[in-house]
């Protein structure tokens, strides 16, 4: 049952967090104005990479049906993680 009681934290972000997605094998991934995309772990929440090339913050995640990370940037691009 779920009780609302926090579980984790995960830190790592030099900037604000702005976009959140979820991997169908419950990998998460955050986005931040620092520029990058961050992945955890579903499992215990250990930062698992961090993944760099936008110059602007990143505003939206998504995943793709084939289990690719998709993003939006203010840097005005979308990129395809594999």
């Amino acid at each position: 049952t779920r009780t609302g009681k926090l579980q984790t934290t995960l830190m790592g972000h030099a900037a604000c967090v702005r976009s959140l997605a979820v991997a169908q094998d419950g990998t998460l991934y955050s986005g931040s104005d620092d520029f990058t995309i961050r992945v955890w772990s579903g499992k215990n929440g250990s930062h698992l990479r961090r993944l760099t090339g936008h110059t602007g913050g990143v505003n939206a995640l998504a995943m793709g049906a084939n289990g690719n990370a998709l993003s939006g940037s203010s840097d005005h691009t979308v990129r395809v993680w594999s």
